[in-house]
C-alpha cells in the first residue's frame, strides 16, 4: 500500500517519506479500513519532531490518529455486516506505530465509527481530536445549560467546535479572537460576544460583555499564557478545561489564589478520556452529523504525496481549520 512515514525525528521535509509499505493484516476484534482521508493535528507534528524520544524504538511510524474511509474487511469477533461501512477513525496511532497516513489501516473495531451518509470523508478526518476534545472540554464537568462559557481562541480547530457544543447544550458563549475575520466566525458559530485576546487586560472586555458577571467555565487553548486573564474573569467554583499550553509550556500556578476560588483545573487529551466519555462524544457527534447541527472548517486538503507540506502547514499556523491529507 501507499503510505507516508518517518524513521527518524526532524524537520518534515527532511524525515517524511512517501512510498510503499506492507498492507496491514486485520486481527481479532479489528477492522481493515481503506482510508480516503487522514487528519493532521499538532500532536502528530510534535511526535515527528521528537517530542517522544522512544517512539521509534520499535520501527518506523506512519503518523496521524484521525482519518476516514470504508471498511474493507473484518477480523474474527467482528460482524461481517460492517464490510463496506463508511467510518471515521480516531486514536489510530496512539500506543502503536501505524496510523492513518496510508491507504489502509487495521485497528480495533470500536475506534472505527459509522460516518453518516451526509458527511464526507474530509469532515470525517476532523472529528477524532478536534471535535472530541472540544466535546470533552464542554461536557466533562456536568450540564452547562444556563451557564456562561469562555472559549479562548474560538476560531481554532478545537475552539470552533467548542463554541458549537456549548451553544447546542444551552450555554451562553463568550469567545476570544484576534482579528475581524475570526471574530465574525465565532459570532457565526454561536458566540454572543467576542473579545480580542491580543489586547492587554482582555479579561475586562469579557466582564464588560457579561455586564460584570464572571464566567462559569473556560475552554482554553493557551493555559499558561492566558491564566492571569482567566483568573480575573472566572467565577468561584469555576472550571478551566484546557488542552494546550504551547506558549508557556511549564506554567507557574498561583496556587493560593486558585484554591481560595475553589477552582477546578481539567487537562484534556482524547487518548486518556474515559471510555464512557468517548462513547458520549461519539453519540453526540453522530447525532450532530445526521442532523447537520455542526459546521466544519477545512483549511487545507493536500495529497499524500505532499504529506510533509501538511505537517509544515500545521507548524506554520496562521489559519483556522483542519489540515486533511487525501489518499486520492
Amino acid at each position: 500500500m501507499k503510505a507516508g512515514w518517518f524513521e527518524k525525528f526532524g524537520e518534515a521535509e527532511d524525515v517524511i517519506k512517501v512510498g510503499e509499505q506492507p498492507k496491514p493484516s486485520v486481527g481479532f476484534g479489528q477492522v481493515l479500513v481503506k482510508l480516503a482521508t487522514s487528519g493532521v493535528n499538532p500532536s502528530d507534528v510534535k511526535k515527528r519532531a521528537g517530542a517522544f524520544p522512544n517512539l521509534l524504538d520499535n520501527g518506523l511510524v506512519i503518523p496521524h490518529s484521525d482519518g476516514a474511509g470504508t471498511i474493507a474487511s473484518v477480523g474474527k469477533g467482528v460482524t461481517d455486516r460492517r464490510v463496506g461501512e463508511r467510518v471515521w477513525v480516531y486514536q489510530a496511532q496512539y500506543g502503536r506505530l501505524l496510523g492513518t497516513a496510508a491507504e489502509y489501516i487495521a485497528l480495533d473495531a470500536n475506534r472505527a465509527v459509522a460516518l453518516p451518509d451526509n458527511t464526507d470523508f474530509t469532515v470525517g478526518a476532523c472529528l477524532g481530536i478536534p471535535a472530541m476534545t472540544a466535546h470533552r472540554c464542554v461536557h466533562a464537568d456536568g450540564d452547562v445549560r444556563g451557564k456562561t462559557i469562555l472559549v479562548t481562541g474560538g476560531a481554532g480547530r478545537v475552539g470552533y467546535y467548542a463554541i458549537q457544543w456549548a451553544k447546542i447544550a444551552g450555554a451562553t458563549v463568550i469567545a476570544t479572537a484576534s482579528n475581524a475575520a475570526d471574530k465574525a466566525l465565532c459570532l457565526e458559530m454561536g458566540a454572543s460576544q467576542v473579545v480580542n485576546h491580543r489586547q492587554p487586560n482582555w479579561a475586562q472586555q469579557v466582564l464588560q460583555a457579561t455586564e460584570g458577571k464572571k464566567v462559569d467555565r473556560v475552554v482554553d487553548v493557551e493555559f499558561g499564557a492566558n491564566l492571569p486573564e482567566v483568573l480575573s474573569c472566572i467565577a468561584p467554583n469555576g472550571v478551566i478545561a484546557t488542552y494546550s499550553s504551547t506558549q508557556v509550556q511549564q506554567p507557574s500556578l498561583p496556587f493560593l489564589q486558585m484554591m481560595y476560588m475553589d477552582l477546578t483545573l481539567r487537562m484534556i487529551i482524547v487518548y486518556a478520556m474515559p471510555e464512557t466519555a468517548k462513547v458520549q462524544a461519539i453519540d453526540d457527534i453522530t447525532d450532530a452529523l445526521k442532523t447537520e447541527k455542526l459546521q466544519h472548517r477545512i483549511a487545507h486538503v493536500v495529497p499524500l504525496d505532499s504529506l510533509s507540506h501538511g505537517h509544515q502547514l500545521i507548524e506554520q499556523g496562521g489559519f483556522g481549520g483542519c489540515v486533511v491529507i487525501s489518499m486520492e
